[in-house]
């Protein structure tokens, strides 16, 4: 029964592009990976999308691992490493027998030559460069030894070197391929190798047949042979897609759409939670009226985010309370509580900041300038449903709320960069708290609540040079304790990644971060067996 099942969801798929067999080769066991989101690149080193780590989390190898049980780190291209007493030289000893896609040797020259393409200034690195933090430099001390060297301390080193946008590429790809042209000839050690990339098509990848060296939570069982990855990012069409067996998993589910799905039995959702932010709303402390604490805080005080967790995400993600999703390291659980909905509190700090309803309107003004705000939304996350509930619920307290979509992230950037608006929904995922540092930091990259607090800039960099965890909880606590009672963001709720998959397929699994995929070991089968 099962043989039969198998085949008959591999012959179904073959038509989904598979590339032509000879009448002596095997079919190819392949299954159709649904994607929510178009990047603008899926360079790793090159571009920030989390997004682009589903299918390159399979391509490359890193230095080192997180356990997605433990969270501790593990060998990965590095069999061991350890840190100088100054905690500025990392030494990495390579694992031999290494090879990458194209059959180049891996060895230390790899890692260097990763390491200059995301530090080229030339290249623009989005997210790769700020995750080396203070790095200055390396040395290769042998074939199989390299060194890296930092200007000062930093503790979240490790944790960067285990993320896909520092994968090691190939050094012969590297040299080949210009900047803008490699993102189509990606090469790596990984478990799979990269085929094609068609934009707003599909990207495919094709198990590496070699593939001897991954972590230990990696299976060594000969699984799916080809994976296709198409995009869907109109969300209406993702259960349907999966249903009509269209594909065989599917990324971000709609929280509605999944609660149908709790009673089907031939699809199973896979619930993940994200580590990192919540979805939140950056609120810009330099444009009027929210450059007033007391309206930011009213704002806080006014949202019902149980309403919004209820209505949108039907309950499969939990209230955010803070900077910090609550599965994320470090995260001040001091904060739980903090601004539970007070519509009374948000008209007493309305009153109290001079606001009243002069012309019976049903919006406050002051001196005749009625109060309203401008809410940048971009299209994901569920983001546009938030936001007009936000609209009405702000209503209710005399505050009038006008909705600025924009289409893609470089329209929110340069919609940002004008500074008209008052709240725009960001966020970013990760273990480390070190990501508050973009944001909250006095020159962050995305400091687009545009605050500056001395204090809460020693707190954010004492952290990332301190090594000891005490050390590390208490300074992070006090930063977010800083950003909530400056009213910087109003967080909606922890970010949980609703996967759905066919009831089939075995070992789909995540890895330590929540977005990617573990795919090496799945495999299709028979439910219960």
């Amino acid at each position: 029964m099962r043989s039969a099942i198998v085949l008959l969801m591999f012959v179904f798929i073959a038509g989904c592009g598979a590339v032509e067999q000879t009448a002596t080769e095997p079919p190819l066991r392949r299954i159709v990976y649904g994607l929510t989101l178009q990047p603008s690149g899926i360079d790793p080193h090159i571009n920030a999308s989390s997004e682009l780590g589903i299918p390159l989390r399979q391509v490359y190898d890193t230095l080192i691992y997180r356990d997605p049980e433990t969270r501790e780190f593990t060998a990965g291209l590095a069999s061991t490493w350890s840190i100088a007493e100054d905690q500025l030289t990392y030494t990495f000893t390579l694992r031999q027998g290494v090879v990458f896609h194209d059959g180049t040797p891996f060895t230390a020259q790899a890692v260097a030559t990763t390491l200059d393409r995301i530090t080229n200034p030339d290249n623009g690195s989005q997210r790769a460069l700020f995750m080396l933090g203070p790095y200055e430099g390396y040395t290769v001390i042998d074939d199989f030894t390299i060194q890296i060297q930092l200007s000062e301390p930093y503790s979240p080193l490790l944790d960067s070197l285990s993320q896909v946008y520092l994968g090691i590429a190939s050094p012969k790809a590297l040299a080949e391929y210009s900047r803008d042209r490699y993102q189509f000839h990606q090469v790596g050690t990984g478990p799979f190798r990269f085929v094609e990339y068609i934009p707003g098509d599909r990207i495919v990848l094709r198990r590496n047949t070699d593939y001897r060296w991954g972590p230990v939570f990696y299976s060594d069982s000969d699984g799916i042979d080809e994976i296709e990855f198409r995009f869907y990012t109109d969300a209406a069409t993702r259960s349907l897609a999966l249903s009509n067996g269209e594909v065989q998993v599917m990324g971000e589910i709609p929280p509605l759409d999944a609660r149908t799905l709790t009673n089907n039995s031939a699809i199973q959702l896979k619930q993940t939670p994200i580590p990192g932010q919540p979805l939140q709303f950056l609120i810009n402390t330099q444009r009027f009226p929210t450059d007033n604490l007391a309206i930011r805080q009213a704002l806080l005080y006014a949202t019902n985010r149980d309403a919004i967790i209820d209505s949108i995400f039907q309950r499969f993600s939990s209230v955010a309370w803070g900077p910090l999703s609550a599965n994320t390291l470090y995260f001040n659980r001091q904060l739980v509580g903090t601004y539970e909905q007070n519509s009374a509190q948000a008209q007493t700090l309305l009153a109290s900041a001079g606001y009243t309803d002069s012309n019976n309107d049903g919006i406050l003004d002051i001196g005749g300038l009625d109060l309203e705000v401008t809410i940048i939304v971009p299209p994901w996350g569920s983001v546009p449903e938030v936001a007009q509930l936000l609209q009405d619920q702000w209503r209710t307290i005399g505050v009038r709320v006008r909705l600025d979509p924009v289409p893609t992230f470089n329209a929110l950037r340069e919609r940002v960069e004008s500074g008209e608006y008052n709240l725009v929904a960001y966020y970013t995922f990760g273990l480390d708290p070190v990501l508050l540092n973009q944001f909250f930091l006095t020159g962050g990259i995305t400091n687009w609540s545009r605050y500056s607090n001395s204090e809460l800039d020693r707190l954010l960099t004492e952290a990332t040079r301190q090594v000891e965890p005490a050390v590390r909880s208490s300074l992070y606590a006090q930063a977010q304790q800083i950003i909530m009672d400056a009213a910087l963001l109003l967080p909606i709720r922890d970010y949980v990644n609703i996967n759905g998959a066919i009831s089939g397929l075995r070992e789909f699994n995540f890895d330590a971060y929540g977005w990617f995929p573990i795919l090496n070991g799945m495999s299709v089968g028979a439910a219960g067996t």
